[in-house]
């Protein structure tokens, strides 16, 4: 078994970054943007959920209540959405292919939040 010599270079090496550099930062700045709109939702769904009517208004709760309301609200949306998501992407992933998948999922993101991902 013969072993190609023109792979020898270290991970951190700049032979490493000239080979891939470029993927590795394309791939790791989609990522950021991405956790970036994904995890900042959570910052500000109990001003949505207030203003679509699932909540009343935080002042006239206290913590705890606010933050029980959140969740069941969160959780409907995952029963709702998210966990039906996965298992037809479990069904189908070998059916449908990859790609046609990830065409359905961004076709159901909201218009609001397509700016993060397309």
């Amino acid at each position: 078994m013969s072993r190609d010599e023109t792979n020898k270079f270290g991970l951190f090496s700049w032979e490493f970054v000239r080979r891939h550099g470029l993927h590795l930062f394309g791939t790791t700045s989609t990522w950021f943007l991405l956790d970036i709109a994904f995890y900042s939702q959570n910052l500000f769904q109990n001003d949505v959920f207030s203003a679509i009517g699932w909540i009343p208004a935080a002042k006239t709760m206290n913590a705890v209540q606010e933050v029980y309301k959140i969740a069941r609200a969160q959780t409907l949306i995952a029963q709702l959405s998210t966990v039906p998501g996965y298992w037809f992407t479990v069904g189908f992933i070998d059916v449908v292919g990859r790609f046609t998948i990830q065409l359905i999922d961004i076709h159901r993101i909201p218009d609001s939040q397509k700016k993060y991902f397309c």
